[in-house]
């Protein structure tokens, strides 16, 4: 009797600690949208340039004062070229007088590992992607307050997005995200507007956040391939966008456009604000009176809610790859 005791009190320990591990383990995982992305050099050369390639996969260094974004004082959020993790904002930008993009503090110190880096006969603290290992740079701690240290990026490792609501004051400049297909196509016909300040192709209207492109087209995320635009409302109204939108896709066709099918290419409107709503459920009435569609019209309308930017390589899709999606 008291081997059995023994035994199913062994058990229990065992399973009692098997089930602290797993919840460590958990902890030890942390945000979903963190889970590692992992690709062959073969697999990353296909989306990134060969400058691109060469710093994220094998930690180059751009020539000072060379980069793109080193100088940009625009508003907006930067993310890593290769996963589109966001990682730093202009509110964390400053100038350094370096030659390379600097900020004081990350966009979260999640979205960042450091690790220490002895190559070229010195000690610096290199700086990575939390979600693909990318090299971006290394951290210093020589930078201004609050936090002291000044994370020197290169360019090429960074994708921009500009988002106005990080201007300092009101530039006037209004938003709007609409779901009609596959990104590459939509974004190109969005970006010829007159009066479109920016335009990014991405996701919205899921549950999972910072999802990558393959998990998308899974169709398990929820979320919608769409275009997020910043406009200048002085040279393009709201209702004159929604009109850019019924002629580019058939929002008659649930879960499809042409070959593309899945619930990530539903036509859906995703509304900013109640006059964007009440503008985008009056324009739709009006197009299914108007007898321009064969079809019922079956475009979704919803408020906006977290836009979520695609990697890089879908950016202006069409510019870099003529006669690719109906170009």
């Amino acid at each position: 009797m008291k081997v059995v005791n023994f035994i199913i009190g062994i058990m229990f320990l065992s399973a009692f600690y098997l089930s602290n591990l797993i919840a460590d383990e958990k902890k030890i995982e942390g945000e979903p949208y963190l889970k590692k992305i992992v690709k062959t050099d073969e697999e990353w050369r296909r989306h990134l340039t060969p400058e691109q390639f060469a710093i994220t996969r094998q930690k180059g260094t751009e020539a000072p004062f060379c980069g793109m974004l080193h100088d940009s004082k625009k508003p907006g959020i930067y993310y890593c070229v290769c996963c589109a993790l966001p990682l730093f904002t202009s509110k964390q930008k400053f100038v350094s007088g370096t030659g390379w993009p600097s900020f004081f503090s990350p966009y979260n110190e999640k979205h960042v590992n450091t690790r220490i880096d002895t190559s070229h006969g010195m000690t610096r603290t290199e700086v990575l992607c939390a979600r693909c290992d990318a090299h971006l740079g290394h951290v210093f701690s020589d930078g201004p307050r609050p936090t002291g240290l000044r994370y020197c990026i290169n360019s090429d490792s960074l994708s921009f997005m500009q988002d106005s609501s990080l201007a300092d004051k009101d530039t006037g400049i209004k938003e709007a995200t609409f779901g009609a297909g596959c990104f590459w196509h939509v974004e190109a016909e969005f970006a010829k507007v007159k009066g479109v300040v920016s335009v990014s192709s991405g996701f919205m209207g899921g549950k999972t956040p910072f999802p990558t492109y393959e998990e998308v087209c899974t169709g398990q995320t929820g979320h919608a391939e769409v275009v997020h635009l910043e406009y200048d409302p002085g040279q393009v109204s709201y209702g004159q966008l929604l009109d850019v939108f019924w002629k580019i896709h058939d929002p008659t066709t649930p879960n499809r456009q042409g070959p593309d099918r899945g619930t990530q290419y539903r036509s859906v409107i995703f509304f900013h604000d109640k006059v964007q709503e009440k503008t985008a459920l009056d324009a739709k009435e009006k197009m299914d009176k108007s007898g321009t569609f064969k079809n019922k019209i079956v475009t979704e309308i919803h408020s906006a809610g977290e836009f979520y930017r695609a990697e890089d390589y879908h950016q202006r899709y069409g510019e870099k790859h003529p006669g690719s999606c109906g170009f």
